[in-house]
């Protein structure tokens, strides 16, 4: 591998084809990269996740519409897919790549988009059959044939794919309950006033929440039930269980290969890891921040730009401009998003609480816009996702006014 951190790679391996990796690839050729690109990945294509809470799991749409590149693109960029394979070895004294099945890669420079897998509940019986976790199209599949009409579905975790997958089996006529401490949880995502509408919208669709902790999950080996017994002592028969409780980031492959790492890969802003023809981006990636703090992000969009400034990084190039931290949710029949922190007291409220469409923006003590989440609002997210990256300071009264277009917010 190339040494010379100044030094352009030709033959570049990326390993992991997830959203992180596939937008990689597309920013190494778009950026001029003429090389030689290798992506490998366990699965058979490489797809999109979020829908595996939602529409995938309904049964609403198939593989296919979750593709995230359809077959002809891997000819059309000249890209090399390993299919269903693993990379098992960072030769990077010999600039290489082991595979599974004993093929080496000859590599300049390595990406890696590995990811991170469901995290497991660390309880007695955590790992029984019936516990289910989501995190591949295999998981939802699995999922989606316990969630039948009239089953007792007990979900582990009130954050995004915890409350998606409560939505969705009550969509499917399963009687849900959702244990979750943090009750209304998400308020560090949204803030307060969302995650207390949120909140609301599971107990008026019918779904028990439970404000506790999981001790253990039991199986009756005559009936095949199990129990999910929480810290306070209560009994929650399930027939399905289903965790969303984070992801675990795998160490092994990065650690073997001497990288530096600590809840995840090591990196610096432009996704160089301790090596210098190592990169790594996505879920597994911990990027260092100029306060000398390291931060990993686990949503969709955050994978998209780390994938991009990481090819960027590769090429020797500047970075794309970073955006503010945005995501979204589907549940109840609402669509939810957030954008940049929501972590302050000023409050600007666009609607009434209790009513839709309702948006909320986060200002700081100079009027500077930080943050804003909204519940069907779409466009109030995106022109605040400007104002965030402009530092613009609008009139709080018009960012209150429903009757505002937001993008009248741009001109003040």
């Amino acid at each position: 591998m190339i040494a010379d951190a100044s030094a352009v790679p030709d033959r570049i391996v990326v390993v992991g084809a997830g959203i992180a990796g596939v937008s990689a690839v597309q920013e190494l050729r778009s950026r001029g990269h003429a090389g030689k690109i290798v992506l490998v990945d366990g699965g058979e294509h490489p797809y999109d996740r979020p829908p595996l809470s939602k529409a995938y799991l309904l049964g609403e749409t198939g593989f296919e519409a979750i593709r995230l590149v359809p077959d002809t693109w891997f000819d059309d960029n000249d890209v090399e897919l390993r299919a269903r394979r693993q990379a098992v070895r960072l030769r990077t004294s010999e600039g290489a790549v082991e595979l599974d099945d004993g093929t080496v890669l000859a590599a300049d420079a390595v990406l890696l988009t590995t990811g991170g897998i469901a995290r497991r509940l660390p309880v007695t019986g955590g790992d029984l059959p019936g516990v289910h976790v989501l995190r591949t199209v295999e998981d939802a599949e699995a999922l989606r044939a316990a969630l039948v009409p009239g089953a007792r579905a007990v979900v582990v975790g009130g954050g995004l794919i915890g409350a998606e997958v409560a939505s969705t089996a009550l969509a499917l006529g399963c009687e849900v309950t959702l244990v979750e401490p943090a009750l209304p949880p998400l308020v560090p995502a949204v803030g307060e006033e969302i995650a207390g509408l949120l909140h609301e919208q599971h107990t008026a669709g019918g779904i028990r929440l439970v404000g506790d902790t999981v001790a253990d999950v039991t199986r009756d080996g005559g009936a095949g039930r199990l129990s999910v017994g929480t810290r306070s002592g209560e009994v929650l028969p399930a027939d399905v269980v289903v965790v969303g409780v984070g992801l675990t980031v795998p160490g092994g492959l990065a650690a073997d290969a001497g990288l530096e790492t600590a809840d995840g890969i090591l990196v610096d802003r432009r996704h160089r890891t301790s090596h210098p023809a190592v990169f790594a981006a996505g879920d597994n990636a911990r990027v260092r921040q100029a306060d000398g703090t390291a931060r990993r992000r686990e949503h969709w969009q955050a994978a998209q730009q780390d994938g991009r400034a990481a090819a960027a990084g590769l090429l020797g190039q500047a970075p794309p401009t970073a955006a503010p931290d945005w995501f979204w949710s589907d549940r109840h029949g609402v669509h939810v998003e957030a954008v940049g922190d929501m972590r302050g007291s000023r409050r600007v409220l666009r609607g009434t609480i209790g009513s839709l469409p309702l948006t909320v923006l986060n200002l700081d003590a100079a009027g500077r816009v930080l943050g804003a989440a909204a519940v069907d609002d779409t466009r109030a997210i995106a022109v605040a996702r400007r104002l965030i990256q402009s530092g613009a300071t609008p009139e709080p009264a018009l960012l209150a006014d429903l009757s505002v277009d937001p993008r009248r917010w741009l001109r003040g």
